[in-house]
């Protein structure tokens, strides 16, 4: 924001974070960039506080059960509920048992803010980078709509706004029509990062190919080629769907389609990684096909099943590296790995809570075509 838009829009309220305990990390980060903007713009008589996060605790008591209770007043401000439903290392005791906290937990913790703001806040928005049980988003038989029912609580108990980051779903918006869901992506800081660390790859655009890892990523892979100008290729999953093991049916063989994929350097996108049994599995068939380097960029890396093969990966020359967010928890062990490259998203983040106080469009900020194809351009001038 320049310092005119300061002077001819006026906050909703007073901008006020409420930064769960589960990102404590990046909520710190979107903070320090707030301030900095603020303080940056020069305005006469514009008063930056220290900090916008308002103190809270987050208590559990032995049996397990819990409360949340605020230090501060938020009365008749612009709150911002900061939570990551993802991290898996966020831990409570109960009965004398370390307990993990799941999705369930996190979610639960953020009703509790809810309930202790009590309709206060002059305008309340849920920044869930990591959606719900955003993968239970749609009803195949008799089986349980998480996301949506979530979705329809969250609205009840007063969230006016929720922004979320790459959703499984986009459309699971509907469940909600009457508040603002936006559904944002890290595409331009991915491309960034990529950009600057693999300079050398743009030299022959011809040989770099852009590979979708299933049909359900291709939307994404098709954005990717479009904006970087590298051709794309598509894995197609056959499963076995008369097995379920360990919640899906397990995939009996990857079928590619495509141009040949012979001395090319391939780039695999997708919005999540779990086990990383599939990424695993694509990057064995491009190198049985005789593919270059082989890098993957994803919105989440989940590491379900720990990072020890993404090292025997990385040591045997299958992948080279991995590009995704610190939107969700990323365990220390995968952070100070040679394969593994983390882009920060909290100053995007800060952009879009410091136009959405002031009430100023954010559609710039979510359409990067131009800026991407700004950098392509730039990365192949020095390539």
């Amino acid at each position: 924001m320049k310092k005119e838009d300061y002077l001819i829009h006026r906050p909703i309220g007073e901008l006020g974070l409420i930064v769960m305990d589960n990102c404590d990390m990046i909520g710190k980060y979107i903070d320090d960039h707030l301030l900095e903007m603020r303080r940056n713009t020069g305005v006469d008589g514009f008063v930056v506080p220290d900090t916008y996060i308002i103190k809270k605790k987050e208590v559990r008591f032995s049996n397990g059960e819990g409360k949340v209770f605020l230090e501060e007043s938020v009365r008749g401000k612009d709150i911002y509920i900061i939570t990551d439903i993802g991290n898996y290392n966020s831990t409570y005791t109960m009965f004398g048992t370390e307990n993990r906290k799941s999705p369930d937990d996190h979610l639960q913790d953020v009703k509790r803010v809810l309930s202790a703001m009590a309709g206060k806040a002059r305008r309340v928005t849920l920044m869930m980078p990591l959606l719900y049980a955003s993968r239970q988003h749609s009803r195949k038989g008799r089986e349980s709509l998480d996301c949506a029912m979530a979705l329809q609580e969250l609205e009840k108990l007063g969230v006016d706004d929720v922004l979320t980051f790459d959703a499984h779903d986009p459309t699971i918006q509907n469940a909600v029509p009457l508040i603002s869901f936006e559904n944002l992506y890290p595409t331009l800081d991915i491309v960034k990062r990529f950009i600057s660390d693999e300079q050398s790859l743009f030299k022959d655009p011809s040989k770099m190919l852009i590979i979708s890892p299933d049909t359900g990523a291709m939307d994404r892979a098709i954005y990717y080629s479009s904006v970087l100008g590298f051709d794309i290729g598509l894995f197609y999953k056959r499963r076995d769907h008369s097995k379920v093991v360990k919640g899906k049916n397990p995939i009996v063989q990857h079928e590619y389609i495509g141009k040949d994929v012979k001395d090319c350097n391939i780039l695999i996108v997708d919005d999540m990684i779990a086990s990383g049994e599939s990424v695993f599995d694509i990057a064995l068939e491009l190198k049985n096909r005789e593919a270059g380097k082989i890098f993957v960029a994803t919105t989440y890396a989940l590491f379900t099943e720990g990072i020890e093969k993404f090292n025997q990966f990385y040591e045997r020359g299958l992948i080279d590296r991995l590009y995704t967010t610190n939107l969700s928890y990323v365990p220390e062990a995968a952070r100070q790995a040679p394969w593994f490259a983390e882009v920060d998203m909290s100053e995007f983040i800060a952009r879009i809570l410091n136009r959405l106080n002031y009430d100023i469009s954010i559609s710039d900020l979510i359409d990067k075509n131009t800026t991407i194809q700004d950098l392509m351009r730039y990365a192949q001038s020095f390539a």
